[in-house]
């Protein structure tokens, strides 16, 4: 849907986060807060930045994107049916025995999804192995890869050997998205685990940091387009959401 207007943008994410909500009563259970706060980054990666093709899932040109906060399924089933992944009827079936919806995006369940989803922080380490494959093994430089990661899952160490290997191999073609909500499940994430300086620490690991609003979807657009510019570093995009956004 790449050509929307930043309005026609803004009203696909109220459409997503409706979508959100109505699964979710359906369900009876799963992450609201951050899957809101989480709507506009998700409209603006599938309906503008990725270069994807919904009824070609596997085309092998495609970008790649990994969620390794997993939890946040919700918003991200409603992206993929507003951008033609699948049905919208089936938002209806999240998390209900034999959907393929689960709480946790399957990658053999569902066409579109890149990775499955575990244990919180193995994500990057996931995507920054696509990008080693694109950029050594098989190269493509006209192909990227994102991770959209959690501030609390940042207190796992995986997430910081992963961030050394891609500043290592000067992995360009990788973007991480940081949903900067300020709450893990414990409780504030700078009273479970301090992460501030949190640009500092993503520097001084040798990345290329952004911070933006992450409600603004022109802002969104453009760190996207700043990151892939950007050719001998891993870039990470800190986004500020507020949790509930949009309710």
């Amino acid at each position: 849907m790449a050509g929307l207007t930043i309005k026609q943008l803004e009203q696909k994410a109220a459409e997503i986060r409706r979508s959100v909500i109505s699964s979710l009563e359906q369900a009876g259970s799963g992450h609201a807060a951050g899957s809101l706060g989480l709507a506009d980054v998700m409209t603006a990666l599938y309906l503008e930045v990725l270069n994807v093709k919904p009824d070609q899932p596997d085309w092998p040109e495609r970008d790649m994107l990994v969620m390794s906060n997993g939890h946040l399924a919700p918003v991200l089933y409603a992206a993929m049916a507003e951008a033609g992944f699948l049905p919208k009827d089936e938002l209806k079936t999240l998390r209900q025995l034999g959907s393929r919806l689960q709480g946790h995006p399957e990658r053999q369940a569902l066409p579109g999804l890149e990775t499955t989803s575990g244990p919180l922080g193995s994500g990057l380490s996931q995507a920054a192995g696509m990008a080693y494959h694109l950029q050594y093994l098989s190269p493509d430089q006209h192909r990227f890869v994102y991770c959209l990661l959690g501030d609390g899952e940042l207190d796992e160490g995986n997430i910081w050997e992963a961030a050394m290997f891609a500043a290592k191999y000067k992995l360009g073609q990788l973007t991480a998205i940081v949903d900067r909500n300020m709450i893990q499940i414990g409780g504030s994430t700078e009273d479970v685990m301090p992460l501030e300086d949190l640009r500092g620490k993503w520097q001084s690991f040798g990345w290329h940091v952004q911070e933006i609003d992450g409600h603004n979807i022109e802002s969104i657009i453009e760190a996207m387009s700043m990151a892939r510019a950007v050719t001998n570093q891993p870039s990470v995009v800190i986004a500020h959401t507020i949790p509930g956004k949009g309710v």
